[in-house]
């Protein structure tokens, strides 16, 4: 079975506390890494597709020290080895440039304003993922049980 990480990414631990419990019923399925700093997210993709894992979906907040979620998100999107990694925004501060910016360069399928509700956070999330799987040809009935049945079943026909 293939490894497929999610990367969370949020300077504030007790935000990224949240989302990684958010994403709880996800980590039977796929390795879920918490990150503290834009830098740091760099490096275990980095260390991951090295290892010839696949990165299915970035969860970045916006404002964050050294590196924005934007500039973060537009940096990933503008790597080959990334191109087909889906991408959340999760802020409570981004501007309106901010969002144009997120869909514009960083093509950020989803934004989701603090607070968020887990429930559309987690939906979104195995949507995501579902089409990332789709997208790169990974086989997947191994992760059947977890992925949006919709979307599997529009890939199917």
């Amino acid at each position: 079975m293939e490894k497929i990480n999610i990367i969370c990414v949020d300077d504030q631990r007790e935000v990224l506390s949240a989302v990684l419990q958010d994403l709880s019923p996800l980590a039977a399925f796929f390795n879920i890494e918490d990150c503290e700093s834009a830098i740091e997210a760099l490096e275990v993709m980095d260390d991951l597709d090295a290892e010839g894992e696949y990165i299915a979906l970035v969860i970045s907040d916006h404002v964050m020290p050294e590196k924005t979620g934007v500039e973060f998100l537009t940096e990933i999107s503008q790597e080959r080895r990334f191109h087909q990694t889906k991408k959340i925004l999760l802020t409570g501060q981004a501007t309106h440039q901010d969002t144009i910016a997120a869909i514009n360069r960083a093509r950020v399928e989803s934004y989701f304003e603090k607070p968020w509700k887990s429930e559309e956070l987690l939906n979104m999330a195995t949507t995501l993922i579902t089409e990332y799987i789709f997208d790169s040809g990974i086989e997947y009935e191994p992760f059947q049980a977890i992925l949006d049945q919709t979307v599997v079943l529009q890939r199917l026909r």
